[in-house]
């Protein structure tokens, strides 16, 4: 089997070293979540994986997440939320204060209804929606849980969004579309006639990721694909859209009828998510990267397997046992 490996980076791969070890163990192309980069981050990160290459480090891309509609939390302290925590979002940056989350989106707040849910850090932390005031909500926290700066936070009834790239995702297009082995992916696309809107702003000139992370996207996912070129199906926000039975449903439909779709599909979510703290996958993991391989898909997105975990280079080689 012929397939695609990338490797997200973070703090567990930062340096030239721990990036050649994920080459020699298999991955093929490395990624960078933009999201939780400053611009000048970024620029650093850039200019040494370039330094890297230019010296004979042989990845085939870096692939740059954009963050378009997705919400995330802005800038905090880490925390750890209890059952029965009563929380305040508010519409700002950054918070000092404990129990403050700050949301800058103001599509959230204009989204959020007394009664509703909320979904924190891919559906690991959930709170019940209150009181809804002027770009202020106040929530519940009903199943507690790690939070932190950055991480993803969703609606999972509503339907309200601004679809758009955001600004920061405009100047890291610009800053990046002229130099080599560059391409995008960008979250949360809601249906085809928006991921003909991004096609048309970044350009024919670099490959386009589609990431299919909502309801709407899977079922239209053959439409989102022709203006893409491959498309990635990420579980962990589907299944903050949709909870963790219909999402498997939803990808399982999916998986079915994947022949439909011309470009080529990765399965990124929790693939070895085992591996963030063992040297080793278990059978289960072991058994459903061969059964998504044999279903069709030409790649799989390791995240915090090689990006935070312990065993990088180990999760690289588990993905690629399969290669001939």
């Amino acid at each position: 089997m012929n397939y695609a490996l990338v490797a997200t980076l973070g703090p567990a791969t930062s340096g030239p070293d721990a990036w050649q070890r994920l080459l020699d163990a298999g991955a093929t192309s490395f990624r960078l979540n933009t999201s939780h980069l400053t611009l000048s981050e970024l620029e650093r990160w850039m200019d040494a994986l370039l330094s890297f290459r230019s010296s004979g480090g042989a990845y085939r891309s870096l692939i740059l997440d954009l963050q378009g509609s997705k919400w995330r939390l802005g800038s905090f302290t880490a925390e750890a939320l209890a059952e029965g925590d009563e929380l305040t979002l508010v519409c700002e940056p950054d918070s000092r204060k404990r129990g403050v989350l700050p949301v800058p989106h103001e599509d959230f707040f204009r989204a959020s209804y007394a009664g509703g849910s909320i979904a924190l850090n891919d559906a690991r932390v959930h709170a019940e929606i209150v009181r809804v005031g002027d770009l202020s909500v106040t929530a519940r926290v009903t199943r507690g849980g790690e939070i932190s700066a950055g991480k993803g936070i969703t609606l999972p009834a509503a339907d309200y969004r601004s679809e758009r790239l955001l600004p920061k995702d405009l100047q890291i297009h610009e800053r990046t579309r002229n130099l080599e082995g560059i391409e995008y992916a960008v979250s949360y696309v809601r249906d085809a006639q928006e991921m003909a809107r991004y096609r048309k702003l970044l350009g024919t000139g670099r490959p386009l990721i589609a990431k299919l992370e909502r309801p709407q996207a899977m079922i239209e996912a053959d439409a989102v694909a022709t203006h893409a070129d491959a498309v990635w199906v990420c579980r962990g926000d589907l299944g903050a859209e949709l909870g963790l039975t219909e999402m498997a449903a939803a990808v399982s439909r999916f998986s079915r009828d994947m022949g439909r779709i011309r470009v080529p599909v990765y399965m990124a979510g929790q693939l070895l998510e085992h591996m963030t703290h063992s040297p080793q996958p278990t059978r289960s993991e072991v058994c459903h990267l061969y059964d998504l391989l044999v279903s069709g898909y030409l790649g799989f997105v390791l995240s915090d397997e090689t990006a935070v975990g312990g065993y990088a280079a180990e999760s690289c080689a588990a993905a690629a046992a399969f290669r001939r």
